[in-house]
């Protein structure tokens, strides 16, 4: 068995188990029980994504690959600040909605 043979098998075996988080992940951002927990999972599944894609680009030795993954972990931080914003902004509107409850009542 060659270097490359024992690289090529361990590449495939990370990506597996890549493979298997990131379904976990993605049942993590489905299930819940918070939109923390949400974001939090939508970026660990980016992440993961941003590794596989760099296990790629090793694998079958093609390095336009690591300017995609570069776009992709652009793309993916622009989309978790975006669902922070919204989060936030979702956060604040119900607390002065129940501030103003209160302060009615």
């Amino acid at each position: 068995m060659s270097l490359h043979n024992a690289y090529s098998v361990l590449y495939i075996g990370a990506l597996s188990v890549l493979v298997v988080l990131t379904i976990l992940c993605f049942i993590r951002a489905i299930k819940g029980p918070s939109i923390a927990d949400r974001i939090v999972s939508i970026n660990m599944i980016g992440t993961q994504i941003l590794i596989m894609i760099g296990l790629v680009a090793l694998l079958i030795g093609e390095g336009y690959l690591t300017d995609v993954a570069l776009i992709y972990a652009l793309i993916s931080f622009l989309a978790v600040v975006v669902l922070c914003k919204v989060y936030m902004g979702v956060f604040l509107e119900r607390r002065a909605q129940e501030q103003e409850e209160q302060h009615n009542a």
